[in-house]
């Protein structure tokens, strides 16, 4: 797609870079933002010439993912066993995992984002980062859960950039599992499930991709079937479009949802 009104790229190698002028737009593989016409954006911020690392670990256990990690590097990195499965929830050809980045899907902040679906479910915290002219940073952190507001919607604030996904030791640690529906072998996802158990017993299920945002079922214990289903029935955003009507969402995200339970309480 011809960007007709970009005017300049600059390749952002410090933070200072990260100030964006009026109309700019900052870029990590571009594989959305080259795909359709982008009104208004007179120019584009590289943000891969900042050399940020693809993974690193944090205090006890925790998990940094870059923005700018492609999910090809997130897919082989083997880090968590969910990694490979939510990328593999992207429709998305091999040149795509090569160049799209864990920022980019979950800024776009679709339901169908498979790594909104992976960074909500282990409670992947976002960290956002306001520079100004002279090299400073403000940061803002905020959980995936509540950055991603709506289809296509995120708390994004004009200026900011998402920095990295930072997960939680204990989510990384706990028991879990990802289902995936679309209506074809190689569709949009139409519904994912991410479910964990956590080492004090606690369950924590997210539906997502059948939902205008990710939502999150908090049980202090296993619950049971029917405790779960009457969680799912108070959900009150499915959503229906070309790969799946709402009630088949809603349908499929109980079925799916009741997998997962079983699968993480054993």
């Amino acid at each position: 797609m011809d960007l007709v009104d970009v005017q300049t790229l600059r390749v952002a190698r410090t933070t200072a870079d990260l100030v964006l002028a009026p109309g700019e737009r900052a870029m990590g593989g571009g594989t959305w933002l080259f795909s359709e016409p982008q009104p208004g954006t007179t120019g584009v911020v590289d943000l891969m010439g900042l050399g940020w690392p693809d993974l690193e670990d944090l205090p006890e256990g925790g998990l940094r993912i870059a923005a700018t990690c492609t999910l090809a590097a997130l897919a082989a990195s083997g880090r968590h066993p969910l990694f490979l499965s939510a990328c593999e929830s992207l429709l998305a050809s091999f040149k795509v995992w090569n160049a799209a980045t864990v920022g980019g899907n979950v800024c776009l902040g679709l339901p169908a984002g498979a790594l909104v679906s992976l960074a909500a479910g282990l409670d992947g915290v976002a960290v956002l980062w306001t520079a100004d002219a002279a090299g400073g940073l403000t940061e803002r952190r905020l959980p995936v859960l509540d950055f991603v507001t709506g289809a296509a919607q995120t708390a994004l604030r004009p200026g900011e950039v998402l920095r990295a996904i930072d997960f939680p030791a204990a989510a990384l640690r706990a028991r879990s599992a990802l289902r995936k529906l679309a209506l074809s072998p190689l569709g949009r996802s139409g519904v994912v499930v991410v479910g964990r158990q956590d080492e004090d017993g606690a369950v924590a299920i997210t539906v997502s991709a059948a939902t205008l945002r990710p939502r999150r079922l908090a049980f202090a214990a296993p619950p049971s079937e029917e405790e779960l289903a009457a969680a799912v029935a108070g959900i009150d955003d499915w959503f229906g479009d070309a790969p799946g009507a709402a009630d088949w969402r809603r349908a499929q995200g109980l079925r799916l949802a009741i997998e997962v339970l079983g699968e993480v309480t054993g």
